[in-house]
Parts: C-alpha cells; sequence; structure tokens
C-alpha cells in the first residue's frame, strides 16, 4: 500500500474540510470523495456504484452516510457498505494521522 499526504496538519484539513460537506479528492488518477464527520475523517471511493455519479456532490445524513444526488442510493462512510443492499459497496480508504501530516492509503 502507498501512503499519500493529503494535508500537512490537522489545522489545514478542518479548513480544508466542513463538517457533514462531501469534497472532491483527487490523487493520481483516483477520485476520492473526502468526508470529516463528527466522529472524525473518512475517504470512500467518488463514484456512486449504482450509477456512476459523484458522491462528492451529495450529502450526508444523520446516520453518518453519504447520500448520491442522482437516486439516493445511500453508503455507510465506514464501512462503505450501501444500506438497501441495492448495489456494490464502496472502496473505503485508510487514514492515518502522523507528526508530518494526514495520509491516505491507496
Amino acid at each position: 500500500m502507498d501512503w499519500v499526504k493529503i494535508f500537512s496538519t490537522k489545522g489545514q484539513m478542518e479548513e480544508a474540510l466542513a463538517i457533514n460537506k462531501p469534497r472532491l479528492l483527487i490523487v493520481g488518477s483516483r477520485r476520492i470523495c473526502l468526508l470529516r464527520t463528527e466522529d472524525g475523517v473518512a475517504a470512500v471511493s467518488d463514484s456512486c456504484t449504482h450509477n456512476g455519479e459523484s458522491l462528492s456532490k451529495g450529502s450526508l445524513n444523520y446516520l453518518g452516510e453519504i447520500i448520491c444526488p442522482w437516486h439516493g442510493h445511500r453508503f455507510n462512510v465506514r464501512t462503505g457498505r450501501e444500506s438497501g443492499e441495492r448495489s456494490a459497496d464502496l472502496t473505503v480508504f485508510p487514514l492515518k494521522t502522523e507528526g508530518d501530516g494526514i495520509f491516505i492509503g491507496l
């Protein structure tokens, strides 16, 4: 697994990521939906497995699910599981914090 630095500091991350507001992160050729919730930061594949829409255009609900803006499929941001079992689960990317920044595992 390759670890890529996405933020230099926790403060930089908090400034870039509003709570419960998905954000698109492009690392190389990968599109990743990055989210900050009250419980921490999560990263999942940006493409809805149902119809391919960008999940970073979606919204988060009170259950910690990212909701696809096209057809409302909901995915748990910690597990990637689609709540209605109507489509495949998302890829979840691990995140880690070290002294010199915040990293995503690819």
